[in-house]
């Protein structure tokens, strides 16, 4: 069965939902703690650079080879090499990566529509600092509730989802995207107000050399290549749905531009308000659940202030879901000719139901030895292997597959849409041949423990 492909009705709607998946919990939950763990501004400044050199260029890759192919990531692969097995894993890797970060991704932002309505209920009124990380630790313990979030937000990312392109993933992420922009900017005017704002932002732009190391840069790396939703064949099935006319390259600068810019305005909305209370930066995980409420209880408005960021929270995690689970379904539209609802509705389901044992993770409800023989317990252990491994190796072969094997006519007419910019995509073709997979190889070979350095 042959089906129509969608495409975005404008180039806004396209710029709105790449940003809405680029910025979604990496940058609001994993950006400001992984910034105070590796000292800072230096941090920060060599996560921009991966950006620009390594990140814009493999994003523009998969763009071109979504929209040569029209097609999403496994059969993009396929057509593209001929049928090559090796090639169709590459798309496989993606599909499996958004799959895995679904599964685990929903139970953490299902937290924060639990936040959302523990803020409108006052929760925090009179709780000491240990009593508020408390809340968090039964919050994660508690598996049913955990699990009730779960199903909710799961199911909210389904429904828009089902409404296909233009009517459902247009439509939303212009909303939620500008929405999310909005809710930002206000919340980061109120911390230019703190005591805290000036040492914020000495820490944010002031280079530390020595809190940085090389596992920082490689961490920066990483952390380009998650807040860009790369390697996971979301931004392949996004250029599925591009016009012809439009400029990949400008379009992808756009997009990686508006990331770093966000990612540093959430770091400067949220450690204002750490240093003005004199707490650690490098808080780890629990710098939004346990560490930013108990200050939040602290400053006039607490009640918006908190309600607001949380929602904030909820926003960017649905724009990135969006695609995890539309990328999911349009491989499996395309693999097995099923329309979009019942596409849909299987991946909500697994995806659900794979996810189950993330919500009982902190619980040790289901599976209650894995932390003790994985180190981990699964929600981290799902997260660890789908950062550190799947989109990594994902990422070396797509860029690989597009500096070596696809087309270079067909890749070089992509890039050059108006007839121009044969030099630019000269030296893009260069950086996507050599210097991203040998740099992305470094990462997987440091990680692995082959090397140390």
């Amino acid at each position: 069965m042959t089906q129509t492909r969608e495409h975005w009705s404008s180039r806004f709607g396209f710029i709105m939902a790449a940003i809405g998946s680029a910025i979604g919990l990496g940058i609001l939950w994993k950006f400001p703690y992984t910034v105070g763990q590796n000292g800072g501004g230096l941090f920060i400044l060599c996560y921009f650079l991966f950006v620009l050199v390594i990140g814009i260029p493999l994003f523009i890759g998969e763009l071109i080879l979504g929209r040569a192919t029209q097609k999403a990531a496994i059969s993009a692969y396929t057509e593209s090499s001929g049928g090559k097995p090796l090639w169709k894993i590459a798309g496989v890797f993606g599909v499996m990566s958004s799959f895995l970060i679904m599964s685990f991704y929903s139970v953490i932002a299902g937290w924060g529509l639990s936040y959302i309505v523990m803020s409108l209920s006052g929760f925090y009124q009179g709780l000491s600092k240990e009593q508020f990380a408390n809340v968090f630790t039964e919050l994660s313990k508690s598996g049913g509730i955990s699990l009730f979030w779960h199903f909710v937000f799961t199911a909210i990312t389904m429904g828009i989802v089902f409404s296909g392109v233009r009517k459902g993933i247009e439509f939303w992420s212009k909303i939620m995207t500008r929405s999310l922009l909005i809710l930002l900017t206000l919340l980061f005017c109120y911390s230019l107000t703190m005591d805290g704002f000036g040492e914020a932002f000495r820490f944010v732009f002031y280079p530390s050399v020595s809190k940085f190391s090389f596992s920082s840069a490689l961490e920066a790396l990483g952390l380009a290549f998650f807040t860009l939703s790369l390697g996971q064949g979301i931004m392949i099935s996004y250029g599925s749905y591009m016009k012809k006319e439009e400029n990949i390259p400008k379009m992808a600068g756009i997009v990686g531009s508006s990331v770093v810019i966000v990612a540093i305005l959430a770091a400067l909305t949220i450690f204002p308000v750490v240093f003005t209370f004199n707490l650690p930066p490098q808080a780890g995980t629990g710098l939004i659940f346990q560490t930013l409420p108990y200050l939040f209880a602290k400053l006039p408005g607490s009640m918006v202030l908190s309600t607001l960021f949380f929602i904030l929270f909820v926003f960017t995690a649905l724009t990135s879901a969006i695609p995890l689970i539309e990328v999911v379904a349009t491989n499996l539209m395309e693999l097995f000719s099923i329309k979009r609802k019942k596409a849909v509705l299987m991946v909500g389901c697994a995806t659900f139901v794979f996810g189950i044992p993330s919500a009982f993770a902190a619980s040790g409800g289901i599976f209650p030895d894995w932390e003790f023989i994985y180190g981990k317990n699964f929600l981290e252990t799902i997260d660890y292997l789908v950062t550190m491994w799947l989109i990594p190796v994902g990422a070396l072969l797509g860029s690989i597959f597009m500096g070596w094997i696809f087309d270079k006519k067909r890749s070089s007419d992509e890039f050059c849409t108006d007839g121009k910019g044969l030099v630019l995509w000269k030296i893009w073709h260069f950086f996507i041949r050599w210097i991203i997979p040998i740099t992305i190889l470094l990462v997987i070979v440091q990680k692995s423990g082959l090397i140390n350095l």
